[in-house]
């Protein structure tokens, strides 16, 4: 297809800022601390936890920070095992290598698109025959779906294994009147540039537990001890968010409930508009939760629509449209070969067929219907 350089590039999540953003960037400016640290990263991390119900929060300068200093926390090392659902981004599983651990892939459940509890307790039950179980579960709420924590956190506890909730993609949902990032041991979210809410790059470890979260808070400022010297008694990190980035934070997370339902109703109109096309499916909504519709995705049937997931993705592109298939199993990624991994068919089926739309807090009805349009006519429709 010939790229149409004419037509208004539309794309996948970008940010969308208000006007609180600039009031606390420039309180942060007039104060002459911009720095990391300062009372911009205290408040957003006060405002963050108590959004969530009250827990102990650590501002990171990213989301793959605070999954790497949970693992920390719960004192994962070399030799020690992880357990990752396998449809999700890298950052998920990245930091167990970082320890000299190995990552476990658990596919996902149909019904959620999240960690399946029925072969995680499998996984769990062949573990403790060999006298090997995990150090940890990392369990993702992916595209902003809450993953199924009665019966993960249940299985988990018959082993007395801790569970780090990858929130990333879920900040604003929840699951039985609880906030996504309070369920595990510990939670983490992501503020990148594609989020429900940026701070153009960061992210933020929460827990209940308050010593986590201070010796967390220990290491990623680089370590250093109690003294008017530096002096560093363990092995730290630079890993804390700027005063100025929080100050976007602190602005955005007001927009939070308002960029929540403009991205329900995206979900709402592509449903509406592409629901009664053959061959077109979508990622399930579990009414045991609440999501935060981060991101819309769909499933093609190519045989029923007449085309394949990555025809109408190029297809897309070439009207200056970003597109993206869902999460290629990690499983599947070179970088991964040889890691254990548990099913896995249906994580790959997603990814076959499973294609993330325009969902952007500031997509307009004219660009959904564009979106829309062009998908009716690739399938005739």
């Amino acid at each position: 297809m010939t790229l149409n350089e004419g037509a208004e590039p539309i794309y996948l999540s970008p940010p969308h800022l208000g006007d609180e953003e600039g009031r606390f960037v420039r309180e942060a400016f007039e104060s002459n601390w911009i720095a990391p640290l300062g009372p911009q990263v205290d408040a957003f991390e006060r405002e963050v936890g108590e959004r969530i119900g009250g827990l102990h929060a650590l501002a990171l300068c990213s989301g793959t920070a605070a999954i790497h200093l949970a693992l920390k926390g719960l004192g994962v090392g070399p030799g020690d095992e992880v357990i990752c659902p396998t449809l999700t981004f890298c950052a998920s599983a990245n930091p167990i290598v970082y320890e000299g651990a190995t990552p476990v892939f658990v596919d996902v459940e149909e019904r959620t698109w999240n960690l399946d509890p029925g072969l995680l307790a499998g996984e769990l039950r062949e573990a403790g025959r060999r006298g090997k179980l995990p150090k940890a579960v990392i369990a993702v709420d992916l595209y902003g779906q809450c993953a199924d924590y009665e019966q993960i956190l249940s299985v988990c506890a018959d082993y007395t294994i801790p569970v780090i909730e990858d929130a990333a993609e879920a900040l604003g949902a929840s699951r039985g009147g609880k906030a996504a990032g309070a369920f595990g041991r510990c939670g983490i979210f992501s503020f990148n540039g594609n989020k429900i809410i940026t701070t153009s790059g960061g992210g933020m470890l929460v827990s209940r537990d308050e010593s986590l979260i201070h010796t967390a808070r220990h290491l990623a400022t680089q370590a250093r001890d109690p003294a008017p010297h530096y002096q560093h008694s363990a092995i730290g990190y630079n890993y804390r968010m700027s005063n100025v980035l929080a100050g976007i934070g602190r602005g955005q997370l007001r927009m939070l409930d308002s960029h929540i339902s403009a991205r329900k109703r995206n979900f709402e109109a592509y449903r509406t508009a592409l629901g009664d096309l053959p061959g077109i499916g979508w990622m399930p909504h579990d009414r045991g939760g609440t999501p935060n519709y981060w991101m819309t995705c769909i499933t093609i049937d190519p045989t029923a629509f007449g085309a394949s997931r990555e025809e109408v993705r190029c297809m897309l592109e070439a009207e200056r449209i970003e597109s993206r298939p869902a999460w290629k199993p990690l499983h599947c990624q070179p970088v991964f070969a040889g890691c254990r991994v548990c099913g896995g068919e249906v994580a790959e089926a997603i990814f076959d067929r499973g294609l993330c739309l325009p969902s952007g807090s500031s997509l307009t009805a004219a660009q959904r219907e564009r979106i829309c349009c062009l998908i009716r006519k690739m399938a005739g429709h």
